[in-house]
């Protein structure tokens, strides 16, 4: 209620401020820099098309960033809100679900990486109203979920970087795999989308001499299938091995009985 007067520390206003809240982040320790460049569909009492903040609002919270050598996302649903983050130079765009064929076509150009979590809607519109997600949400996220999806393939079909993010904790952290059967539902090989998961989000994050391949000298994030993913992305949902910098993880007990199928159950050999 505005007799309140109360919002969050994360929000600031103008050009100077904006500014100031970079450097605040980073000296602080944030390794990278989002922004919300419109409104959002799990966010009360605004629309997911409406911009956010002014271009050069944006240009400053981008150029602060890139000064201290961070990458930058930006969460924008809105053509608009997309168009001013890809002139702004913002690295990548999450949702990028209502642009239009002038934000795909300024991406192309400016090598603008599209996060495009395409899944959630499925868990979103399956099991919202079970969780008490407002019926506010649910018809934002019924509103333009389709419309992200062919986005989606008309952003790929032109040519515009993607990269594997999933807005997990929308629904539950370890369902994320299930995202690759809607990518290559909607364009992508499976090829394509393994290569999003891995090498294109190293780049994106500026890590791709230490993520993204396996190879000697990197921190070995590792899984193991049974099947071969190219000929059925959906085995990538079927773990069987984790390492992670040459550890080898596995679910517990409570974990393995629960979902037998997320987890890589079974003890490795010493």
């Amino acid at each position: 209620a505005p007799e309140f007067n109360y919002s969050s520390e994360g929000v600031a206003d103008g050009v100077d401020a904006v500014r100031k809240m970079v450097r605040r982040d980073i000296k602080y320790g944030a390794d990278l820099i989002k922004y919300c460049g419109t409104g959002g569909v799990f966010s009360k009492g605004d629309t997911p098309g409406a911009p956010q903040y002014t271009y050069e609002e944006a240009k400053a919270i981008v150029d602060e960033a890139h000064f201290m050598g961070r990458t930058v996302a930006v969460h924008a649903h809105g053509a608009e809100g997309i168009k001013i983050a890809i002139r702004a130079g913002a690295d990548s765009i999450e949702h990028a679900s209502l642009v239009d064929d002038e934000g795909i076509r300024m991406a192309v150009r400016a090598g603008t990486v599209f996060s495009m979590d395409i899944y959630n809607t499925d868990y979103t519109q399956a099991e919202g109203a079970k969780n008490g997600t407002p019926e506010e949400y649910l018809q934002k996220d019924r509103d333009i979920g389709d419309i992200q999806r062919e986005n989606f393939r008309k952003a790929l079909k032109a040519g515009v970087k993607m990269s594997y993010g999933t807005d997990a904790g929308v629904y539950p952290n370890g369902d994320n795999a299930k995202q690759f059967k809607i990518m290559v539902r909607y364009g992508m090989t499976p090829m394509q989308a393994i290569v999003a998961a891995t090498r294109t989000g190293a780049e994106l994050l500026k890590k791709e001499g230490d993520f993204g391949a396996i190879e000697e000298g990197r921190f070995a994030d590792i899984i193991a299938i049974e099947a071969d993913p190219l000929a059925d992305v959906g085995t990538l949902e079927r773990m069987r091995f984790v390492m992670k910098e040459g550890r080898v993880y596995r679910g517990t007990a409570e974990q393995c009985a629960a979902a037998p199928s997320l987890w890589p159950c079974e003890r490795p050999a010493d």
